[in-house]
């Protein structure tokens, strides 16, 4: 089972930006695709953005269309994303994990990180 530390997190105002990054263990990083979820206090955790195991193809939820970019780096085991234009309703946990694409959205293995705390807060 691969192991996930997310890191990145933390406090900025509105509008502002942050870069998460995951960290993978194992040498089958690069053979699966990979996604963020995120999980407000009081809802479900909810898919924000996936990218296939080339990174050449990715996939986002619409709220976040044309703010936020995912990115990897297989040679590093590590993936990314970027949020520009960060908004109040966005606070939560952000997670990364690993999965299998279905449609436009990832459907996780089951390995989940401890997650980093986003919060959007002036």
């Amino acid at each position: 089972q691969v192991q996930l530390v997310e890191s990145g997190g933390g406090l900025v105002q509105p509008g502002g930006s942050l870069r998460l990054s995951c960290a993978a263990s194992g040498r089958t990083f690069s053979t699966y695709a990979m996604g963020w979820f995120r999980q407000a206090p009081g809802k479900e955790r909810e898919f924000v953005a996936a990218i296939n195991w080339s990174g050449r193809n990715t996939y986002y939820a619409d709220s976040v269309k044309g703010r936020f970019t995912i990115s990897r780096d297989n040679a590093e085991n590590t993936v990314y994303l970027q949020m520009n234009s960060l908004k109040p309703e966005e606070t939560a946990v952000y997670y990364c994990t690993n999965g299998y694409l279905s449609g436009a959205t990832l459907k996780p293995f089951g390995s989940w990180g401890q997650g980093t705390q986003v919060t959007v807060s002036s």
